[in-house]
């Protein structure tokens, strides 16, 4: 018995159907490996955040680690220097805006914008000039007339909140994204 036309264009249309699923499930099979190559490999994600023990952190003291290659200041703030960083009215900073991950970019530079845990100060440290590593002050050590870090390659001063004072660094130091995992630790990114 020979098909009728109705069957013969209900069976044309469905190998035009069944040819074109094929060849879209063979266009995914070779694009997948393709797109999922473009994803950041293990190491690029370990990097990507830092877990940091920071029990061993004095008040008044800054370690340096090492973030995505850059310098990563964590200070222990001291009482006073929690008081000299709130002091400031924010009006009178060269940048008003906190440059902190953690908040709205139109933030204001308070120093409770600023960080965390009062206490805690946790800064990306690199000048926003011309990308150098300020020097933090330190007691025995002064560096600049705020009390936080100078940059010496062209005298930018920064405060005990790592905002902007002096000289032609035109933005505060970067925070980055932090939180705490519990009272001596931290992770950043």
């Amino acid at each position: 018995m020979a098909a009728t036309t109705s069957d013969a264009g209900t069976r044309r249309d469905f190998l035009y159907v069944a040819s074109g699923a094929m060849g879209a499930v063979g266009v995914a099979a070779v694009a997948w490996p393709l797109i999922d190559q473009m994803n950041p490999s293990a190491a690029a994600l370990a990097l990507g955040t830092s877990e940091i023990d920071i029990a061993s952190i004095q008040p008044g003291q800054q370690i340096v680690f090492k973030h995505r290659g850059l310098p990563l200041f964590v200070r222990r703030r001291t009482p006073a220097e929690i008081a000299s960083a709130k002091a400031v009215d924010v009006n009178s900073l060269p940048d008003p805006l906190a440059r902190n991950a953690n908040l709205p970019e139109n933030a204001p530079a308070t120093d409770a914008s600023r960080v965390v845990k009062p206490e805690w100060l946790v800064l990306i440290g690199v000048c926003t000039h011309l990308g150098c590593t300020p020097t933090v002050s330190t007691p025995q050590q002064p560096e600049g007339e705020y009390g936080g870090w100078l940059c010496h390659c062209h005298g930018s001063a920064y405060d005990t909140a790592g905002r902007i004072r002096k000289g032609p660094a035109p933005r505060n130091l970067d925070v980055p994204t932090y939180s705490f995992m519990s009272d001596t630790r931290i992770k950043v990114g």
